[in-house]
């Protein structure tokens, strides 16, 4: 599979606070190659790097093109960010199937964002291999612009090399016998504190404490120290000091 990070395109920004946003997105993800189309109040814009909150190598290296066609003249496969429904016979993907598509691409890849307020113009649209959208509520469909980048690079990423947060090991499972133990060892504190009452539901509470302690997947480290808990309550207290 491809490792080659898709171009993020903003079709004709409006505001630098945006832009930045959406450069800090595509940091968090891992992509770094911004185009911007004819933004609207010019570049470099001084809201931007704020709004980036660090993203600067994006902004520094953001590239300007006077046309969506120069901006995606170096790519072979693009993708056209919209909610809106469009008078375009062409092909509407999930989020899923466009990152599947970028990652198996043997080109560059492009996806292109429009403006925060109207979104892509039709004729943007067209230029694009696909569409792709993501389920949303029909009745509310408005995502800002730096929202539609994080969803995507996400999606994205979780193909790409980008570590993974540390996972603890998970400990094996005690031996049943261990654990049959520390069952016994309840059972029989509790019977001697008078807990199994009446006589006639002794053998169903006891099959209900079975199943708790049974469907747990205790280590031998927790068994010892649930015995080790039972123990300190039943016996008398000991003097620490």
């Amino acid at each position: 599979m491809s490792t080659a990070k898709p171009v993020i395109v903003l079709v004709h920004p409006q505001l630098g606070q945006n832009i930045g946003k959406a450069a800090r997105a595509m940091l968090n993800f891992g992509l770094t190659e911004m185009r911007l189309v004819a933004p609207r109040d010019g570049w470099p814009n001084p809201d931007a790097g704020p709004s980036a909150s660090g993203a600067d190598i994006v902004l520094e290296q953001a590239q300007v093109f006077d046309t969506v066609q120069d901006a995606i003249a170096d790519c072979s496969t693009v993708f056209a960010s919209t909610v809106r429904r469009r008078d375009l016979v062409m092909p509407v993907v999930a989020p899923e199937k466009m990152a599947d598509d970028i990652a198996t691409s043997a080109g560059r890849a492009a996806i292109l964002f429009g403006p925060e307020r109207s979104g892509l113009e039709t004729e943007d649209v067209a230029l694009a291999n696909a569409i792709v959208t993501v389920p949303i509520n029909p009745e509310f469909g408005s995502l800002n612009l730096a929202q539609a980048v994080i969803l995507l690079a996400y999606e994205w990423s979780k193909r790409s090399e980008l570590a993974s947060p540390t996972t603890k090991e998970l400990e094996e499972p005690a031996p049943h016998a261990e654990v049959e133990g520390m069952i016994v060892q309840l059972e029989e504190e509790l019977d001697a504190k008078g807990y199994f009452h009446p006589p006639s539901r002794t053998q169903a509470t006891k099959n209900t404490i079975r199943t708790i302690f049974t469907k747990t997947g205790w280590s031998s480290r927790e068994v010892k120290a649930i015995r080790g808990i039972i123990r300190a309550l039943v016996n008398p207290s000991r003097n620490r000091a």
